[in-house]
């Protein structure tokens, strides 16, 4: 793999993923100040106008260069290494999509709301966003075993590991003391309030439709990968 290429594809999805995270914490940060000027709807509906699109080059060129640059490892061929491959790309988008529990907010058709709330998988950590992409990026690079798998999943974390501390940040200054309390109940590490006794998980809490589309949404994804491939292989870029 020739140096140039191998420091183009990984500056440029470094590049990228930082382009990300500006629009993305950026129009999280403005959202008190947008929604007072065009309300809540509109300024969530920018919001997915400018992160959708985004996201989406992003999935792109992932896909289209995730064998570039140096291969680490090669573990494709070992027989356990598939299923626990998709076995913790499963468990990655139960953490990913708690917002899947609000569709018609995140869709603008009910006004779009920031809620503190500590039900569900809140009480394994407060932020299963984070938890979720971490589990992806193990599952994927283990899988994949490029440079620039590891370069995209060290550049993915480190934009969630930002939106930990900006996540709580912005709720503090909604929320205040209210937050507080929250937070004390609470654990970034998964488990660990529960663990310490701060936190009870309660199965039942998860006993809910929003779980039944993420499974499917899994389902559908893995019967469409191959065609996902090779969609994205037409893109020149």
């Amino acid at each position: 793999m020739p140096l140039d290429l191998l420091t183009s594809s990984h500056g440029m999805m470094l590049g990228l993923i930082l382009g990300f995270a500006i629009a993305h914490s950026g129009l999280a940060a403005l959202r008190p100040w947008g929604e007072s000027k065009i309300g809540a709807r509109l300024y969530r509906i920018i919001f997915a106008l400018v992160s959708i699109p985004f996201a989406t080059i992003l999935i792109i060129y992932f896909f289209n260069h995730r064998y570039d640059g140096w291969q680490l490892w090669q573990v494709q061929g070992t027989p356990w290494i598939k299923p626990l491959v998709w076995i913790l790309s499963f468990i990655s988008f139960l953490f990913l999509y708690p917002a899947t529990f609000n569709l018609l907010e995140v869709a603008a058709v009910f006004k779009p709301q920031v809620r503190i709330y500590e039900t569900g998988i809140m009480r394994i950590t407060r932020h299963p966003q984070m938890v979720g992409q971490l589990i992806w990026c193990v599952a994927h690079t283990l899988w994949i075993g490029t440079t620039f798998t590891l370069v995209t999943s060290i550049g993915l974390m480190l934009h969630h590991l930002f939106a930990v501390w900006h996540g709580d940040y912005r709720l503090r200054q909604r929320y205040g003391d209210d937050f507080e309390l929250v937070k004390a109940r609470t654990s970034i590490v998964p488990f660990q309030a529960i663990l310490d006794g701060r936190q009870t998980l309660q199965l039942a809490e998860f006993l809910r439709p929003a779980y039944i589309g993420v499974v499917a949404f899994v389902a559908l994804f893995w019967w469409g990968h191959p065609w996902l491939m090779m969609m994205t292989a037409r893109v020149s870029w």
